[in-house]
């Protein structure tokens, strides 16, 4: 079982990240919450982790904070809701919030992150609600950057396709929102919260 890396960030392609830890480079995947505040290549990154053992494949996941892990662990437990939605709740909406969400039992807004339907959105509220006391603390997350990509616009579009949204929505998303000067986690930040109403 691997429950925290520390070690140098190789590379972050979202949501992708290396992690090189004494000779060994651990590929992970990762909520945008957690890409958001992730330090520039070549600086020393630590992670909590969740160690995914299925028929098939091997995952590891990664997380800058508890509540993250915690959420996403707690939410694999509803029935229909894998990793892939997991990264997606967490990377549409804060810990926070979606705990709110939960406990006033707001399954609309729930159904606007990728992967959710009514049906899905109403298990959650029914399964989670009395698990999310200790998530109702807000985080408070981070923009650090690593500076601005090579194509901001084009980064974000990639990340955003492979957290569910589709193609057309993502460029639609892209364009309302991006601005010159973005970075590619600040288009996603802004689209993010467009596709969501915010």
């Amino acid at each position: 079982m691997i429950g925290r890396l520390r070690g140098i960030l190789v590379s972050k392609q979202p949501p992708w990240l290396l992690v090189e830890v004494g000779g060994v480079g651990y590929e992970l995947e990762a909520p945008m919450s957690t890409i958001y505040d992730l330090p520039s290549i070549g600086k020393e990154v630590t992670l909590l982790t969740h160690y995914a053992v299925k028929e098939d494949s091997v995952a590891l996941y990664g997380f800058f904070h508890e509540a993250e892990r915690t959420l996403f662990r707690s939410l694999q437990k509803v029935s229909g809701i894998g990793a892939k939605i997991s990264l997606a709740v967490l990377s549409g909406v804060s810990t926070h919030d979606f705990a709110r969400l939960v406990q006033t039992g707001d399954v609309v807004a729930l159904t606007k992150i990728p992967g959710i339907g009514k049906k899905t959105a109403e298990r959650i509220v029914v399964e989670l609600r009395d698990r999310m006391d200790g998530l109702a603390t807000p985080l408070g997350l981070g923009t650090k950057s690593s500076g601005a990509p090579l194509d901001p616009a084009g980064e974000a579009t990639v990340a955003l396709q492979q957290l569910g949204y589709k193609p057309a929505e993502v460029t639609r998303l892209v364009q309302k929102v991006a601005a010159d000067g973005d970075t590619a986690e600040s288009i996603i930040r802004k689209a993010l919260r467009a596709a969501l109403g915010n």
